[in-house]
């Protein structure tokens, strides 16, 4: 079988349009090829962010305040000196919540203080070691404490009324000799801190700090959370919009979806546009060839650990492929798919290191 690498692993400098492409290159491969505590935790994501637009999707500093109102909930969100939180600046707060999920899972005591390694956050979220990477996650933080949110919605079962910021502090307790940040103190609002308490969490694809574009990370959010691991989830396009935070103007945000269906580079799902329907389709409902095999979903989980042990191969390629050998083979039902698919993984890997 022809082996052949998707678009959700697109690492070439330019697209079909001839610009930038849509994911970002995998700028540290080989720190998959290691365990550890750190580097090995599986990305989570706080289900309230997910579902309403807290951060901004600006590249620019954002001074506006936000208000968000949706059914029952009510979000404002106000910016600090340095303007409101960006989509980017949440790869921070995605680093703290999947370390102290990591830590809960485990069964380790949590903390709401948690110490930093800095070169270890930017290598997790796949960003550049640079020393303006530095000066970045700097403003990052800055803008995380500054900006100020009021919200009716509920943490772990409570309702914090008064503003809050979404970490509550943070200071740099080390320097390298070229003054470069090194270790970190942070400490976490209450709000944040009471849904990791309550598991509130959702796993994302590590594909997510490749998406270069602030909506496209916005999008998968709102996918994720909303068809999960179901075969589709269906929502009005004005809706989407509205659920996104992205004030560009429709035309423009129907233009941004149907770039999304074209390049189909959103990790876990495809897009389709019906009208002003957008259809999000689980990239884990392949259909079966043989109406006689039902074959299992495997969960974001199996996808992490699977891109672990075969570092470089895209993994829905590899999926693909397991699928095809488990009906030419007329391999039983398995009891744990999960670790059929990282077995298969691990093998193909130990056969060909060089996909």
């Amino acid at each position: 079988m022809r082996q052949f690498m998707s678009n959700t692993v697109l690492d070439s400098e330019e697209d079909r349009a001839g610009g930038k492409v849509a994911l970002l290159p995998q700028r540290h491969p080989n720190h998959d090829l290691f365990i550890c505590d750190v580097l090995d935790a599986i990305p989570k994501d706080d289900m309230a962010s997910m579902e309403h637009p807290i951060f901004s999707l600006s590249t620019k500093p954002d001074t506006r305040i936000l208000r968000y109102e949706h059914r029952n909930t009510k979000v404002e969100i106000a910016p600090s000196v340095r303007g409101l939180a960006t989509i980017h600046d949440k790869d921070i707060l995605i680093y703290c919540v999947s370390q102290l999920m990591a830590k809960k899972n485990a069964g380790e005591p949590l903390a709401q203080t948690l110490h930093l390694n800095a070169h270890d956050l930017l290598v997790w979220t796949n960003r550049e070691t640079s020393g303006d990477a530095y000066r970045r996650l700097r403003e990052g933080f800055e803008r995380l404490s500054g900006t100020r949110i009021t919200t009716n919605i509920q943490a772990n079962g409570e309702e914090i009324t008064e503003g809050f910021g979404l970490i509550e502090s943070w200071r740099v307790i080390r320097e390298t000799k070229s003054n470069r940040m090194s270790e970190l103190q942070v400490r976490l609002s209450d709000w944040v801190y009471k849904i990791i308490q309550g598991s509130e969490v959702l796993t994302l694809s590590r594909d997510y700090f490749r998406l270069r574009k602030p909506t496209d990370r916005r999008i998968y959010e709102l996918a994720r959370k909303h068809c999960g691991e179901q075969d589709e989830w269906k929502i009005s396009l004005e809706l989407l919009q509205k659920k996104s935070g992205a004030s560009s103007h429709y035309r423009e945000f129907k233009s941004m979806i149907r770039e999304l269906v074209e390049n189909d580079h959103l990790p876990d799902y495809r897009v389709k546009l019906e009208d002003d329907m957008v259809i999000f389709q689980s990239r884990m409902s392949i259909q079966p060839k043989s109406a006689d095999i039902r074959f299992p979903a495997l969960d974001p989980e199996t996808y992490h650990f699977a891109k672990q042990v075969a570092p470089g191969y895209d993994v829905y390629w590899l999926e693909e492929e397991w699928r095809n050998w488990w009906v030419e083979s007329g391999t039983p039902e398995l009891g744990f798919p999960g670790k059929a698919f990282i077995g298969f993984c691990k093998a193909r890997y130990q056969r060909n290191p060089n996909p």
